[in-house]
């Protein structure tokens, strides 16, 4: 259901009509996306690299001309809060870090925007009965250390900063070692006290919204994400004398499970997604029957059945094909998390928001994981999602109109109003 009340039924105090500056927006959008810059008007800024400690520095920059108090715990997370009102915050945010070839909207919108809708607020004169914070979680991508949402993970308890520390990165760097390197290892507790509330702003990242036409939406959850790293280990050999009934091959039994892969989700349909995203031989060689290979499976679904399912297909599939070769395979799990119901009241809040600023807007899962996903463990979660041109993210051509992106800060603005002065009881929802 919706909103227990709808919105404007709520009796709220008056914004005013208050909209955000689209130009300070944009302008901080472009600003950070100069920090790791790479071609085509993208950026680099893979977790806890020097990019990514010249980003940070440049908003916490930002959160501290705005007065806002600082806080950095011992994973790096960055939360600034307007200390207005009284109790637990409304948190917004989400993260800076990117892939090796990011846009510059993914992430970096969620964080901009919490930061407009302060200044907006404090601008126009407008204090909220709650403080108001703006997270800027560690690694959320997982590009360069896993799982991803790793930051926002250890910030609700899901992992435990100890062991987190000691994760190694792709490069063969350890984590605890990075944060100090660049400067954020910070003092405050992890995991931290649960926010009153929590709504992140987010490129779709996908092309439903704008196949659609619809301008905003109303995410009522996460897809659940199985990634795992699968070794394949046969026998190395030459390419032109070893007849084919009498190989070994590791990359033909890489390339079964990439097609099985992608008929296990068609054979599934719906919103079960499955993807070969990397694939190394060794030695990989043109003229060499490999040795071994390595490849990573991330398979999803918003049903934790049908991913279960799934999974356990797949693994009997790799068994199947390595007695059929004769090689031997190795798995381990990199990432596992199950699937992410939002709030419904806040989804519902969104979705009237959304109706009352004349905007179209639609229920949807997200099809890929964020920082909201681990914070719907603690407190009532859900998110906005803007419209991607062409569905097109995690790659230098990805956009978003600038019109959808101001919708979206406005109707995040709204949301985070409304939900300061709100309150939640199981029975009734907000009131």
């Amino acid at each position: 259901m919706a909103s227990a009340v709808p919105f404007l039924e709520m009796n709220l105090p008056s914004m005013q009509g208050n909209s955000i500056s689209q130009d300070r927006l944009l302008g901080r959008l472009d600003e950070l996306a100069t920090i790791g810059p790479i071609d085509g008007g993208g950026s680099c800024r893979l977790a806890l690299t020097d990019a990514d400690r010249d980003g940070r520095d440049l908003v916490v920059t930002w959160m501290k001309d705005l007065g806002l108090e600082v806080a950095i715990d011992g994973v790096g997370n960055i939360i600034g809060t307007w200390n207005v009102g009284t109790g637990s915050p409304v948190m917004t945010g989400s993260h800076i870090d990117t892939v090796r070839t990011g846009g510059r909207f993914d992430g970096n919108l969620g964080v901009i925007a919490g930061l407009e809708v302060i200044e907006t607020l404090m601008a126009a004169g407008l204090t909220p009965a709650r403080p108001l914070s703006v997270g800027v979680f560690t690694n959320e991508e997982g590009a360069r250390f896993q799982p991803d949402m790793l930051g926002s993970l250890v910030y609700v308890g899901g992992l435990p900063l100890e062991s987190v520390l000691d994760t190694i990165a792709i490069d063969g760097a350890v984590l605890g070692d990075e944060l100090q390197r660049i400067g954020y290892a910070g003092s405050a507790p992890c995991p931290s006290a649960a926010p009153h509330a929590f709504v992140e702003l987010h490129i779709e990242q996908g092309p439903r919204l704008e196949a659609e036409g619809i301008q905003i939406g109303a995410v009522t959850g996460v897809q659940g994400i199985s990634w795992q790293e699968v070794t394949i280990a046969g026998q190395s050999n030459h390419a032109g004398t070893t007849p084919m009934s009498l190989r070994h091959d590791p990359a033909y039994i890489a390339a079964e499970i990439a097609v099985y892969l992608r008929q296990i989700a068609n054979e599934y349909g719906g919103n079960q997604v499955c993807t070969v995203g990397k694939i190394d031989l060794h030695p990989n060689l043109i003229n060499v029957v490999p040795k071994s290979a390595t490849l990573t499976l991330d398979v999803r679904n918003t049903d934790e059945k049908i991913l279960c399912e799934v999974e356990s297909k797949i693994t009997q599939k790799i068994a199947q094909l390595a007695t059929a070769e004769g090689v031997s395979i190795s798995s381990r799990v990199l990432a596992r998390f199950e699937p992410v119901e939002f709030d419904d009241q806040v989804t519902g809040l969104i979705e009237d928001l959304a109706n009352h600023h004349n905007r179209s807007v639609m229920r949807m899962p997200s099809g890929a994981g964020h920082d909201a996903q681990m914070l719907a463990r603690v407190c009532p979660s859900s998110m906005i999602f803007t419209p991607s041109v062409q569905g097109i993210s995690h790659n230098t051509a990805e956009f978003t109109h600038t019109d959808d992106l101001v919708a979206g800060t406005n109707i995040l603005m709204d949301t985070m109003w409304a939900l300061a002065h709100l309150d939640f009881t199981p029975q009734t929802g907000m009131k």
